[in-house]
């Protein structure tokens, strides 16, 4: 009898417990998706004696936080006090010098596009004439490298000199530059005129490396028969910037074998991926810094304003989780989950009110993790987003694009 009350206890026992374990089970938990929040700063920037830029092209952060813009002063309005092409900003906002412009032993640009500040302080400089509203027909295949204060340093490449995408000497209207500390060479995303990546020593300017899309060999454009400020594989919103003038790009697949003109936005990952900004092709291709191609991005893909990827930048985080996109045909910035290759949201559309865009053409981040951009025709001007932090809900000035962007 106590034998067979044991028994039961026993049972009873482990009923309760097994009733218990099903009462209070954990259900799995889905981990929230959180979302960088960014809002427009109205103050920003201020620039002394009544200056006025022109259509601003790149903008760029140093190491101290520093912000440079590069604009063109041809393009401000008759009668406009118009700024010298390369402004230096303090974190703060603050002006802190300004310079550029022709000088003795380099080839200045004829329609400025890029600048970028390099981790020893350097200032890297290059042009997209004849497209960009310049005024001549010669073409910027040249790079030129400055001291921080605006001393010429060494040209990579001359004026009208290239010979087309697989010429290891000289450029031809890049559309973005980029210096990787951890090698120490310049990437460069080449261009308005070529079809390629190409690779310089950033100490001594000697040619490394090239590659085109897919990292295949370079070619020039197939349509043109060679290099030029037209052709590619679909067009852009903006015929000031060059670019051919189609509009119907491949709503699926991997898209054109080539790099489309112009091919623009170029960083580097701390992780060691390289990303390539090609823009009339509606797509971010992504490679080892040796060149071997390892997927792409299609970004508004079937959206109606062609030219999608302009500019490229990452967030703060030494992660980098995201990956930020300005889209210069549809007027917006877009926000990608960067390891799942994932758009977030997007913001912004075509207008000139604060926190919208006109021509949104390259990106840049501080280390705050605040949001640089910079409009050239018709914008003119460069904007800052304050960095709000992350929130679990999408921001109030944010949208979903219409078909997820699917990953090659």
């Amino acid at each position: 009898m106590k034998k067979s009350m044991v028994c039961l206890t026993v049972f009873a026992s482990l009923a309760l417990l097994g009733s218990v374990s099903k009462t209070y089970a954990v259900a799995p938990t889905t981990k929230t998706i959180e979302y960088p929040v960014f809002a427009v700063d109205e103050t920003w920037p201020k620039l002394p004696n009544n200056w006025v830029m022109g259509n601003v092209s790149k903008i760029s952060v140093d190491t101290s936080d520093n912000v440079w813009i590069i604009h063109r002063p041809r393009t401000v309005p008759a009668g406009k006090a118009a700024a010298p092409p390369v402004i230096e900003l303090d974190r703060d906002g603050r002006f802190v010098q300004a310079w550029g412009g022709p000088g003795e032993g380099y080839d200045w640009p004829d329609a400025e596009h890029n600048v970028f500040v390099d981790y020893k302080g350097n200032v890297w400089i290059s042009g997209s004439s004849p497209s960009g509203q310049s005024k001549t027909k010669r073409s910027d295949d040249m790079i030129i490298k400055f001291t921080n204060d605006g001393k010429f340093i060494f040209q990579i490449g001359g004026r009208s000199v290239s010979n087309g995408s697989t010429d290891p000497k000289s450029v031809n209207k890049p559309g973005d530059l980029f210096v990787w500390p951890k090698t120490n060479e310049l990437f460069v995303s080449d261009g308005y005129g070529n079809r390629r990546v190409i690779v310089f020593d950033a100490d001594t300017g000697a040619f490394r490396r090239m590659w085109g899309a897919f990292g295949k060999p370079p070619e020039d454009d197939a349509n043109s028969g060679g290099p030029g400020p037209s052709g590619g594989h679909s067009g852009t919103a903006d015929t000031a910037e060059g670019g051919a003038k189609t509009t119907v790009p491949d709503l699926s697949g991997d898209g054109s074998p080539r790099f489309a003109s112009p091919v623009h936005g170029i960083v580097v990952s701390n992780d060691g991926i390289v990303y390539v900004g090609d823009r009339s092709n509606r797509r971010i291709q992504l490679f080892t810094p040796a060149g071997k191609y390892l997927s792409q991005i299609f970004i508004n893909r079937s959206e109606p304003g062609s030219g999608s990827v302009s500019g490229l930048a990452f967030s703060a985080d030494k992660a980098q989780r995201f990956l930020y996109v300005s889209d210069y045909g549809n007027s917006h910035v877009v926000v990608v989950d960067r390891k799942k290759r994932e758009v977030l949201y997007q913001f912004g559309k075509r207008a000139a009110t604060p926190g919208d865009f006109r021509g949104i053409h390259h990106i840049a981040v501080d280390s705050k993790g605040n949001l640089y951009t910079a409009e050239v025709a018709p914008g003119g001007r460069a904007q800052r987003f304050l960095y709000k932090g992350l929130s679990s809900t999408l921001p109030p000035n944010a949208f979903i694009e219409a078909d997820p962007a699917p990953k090659q």
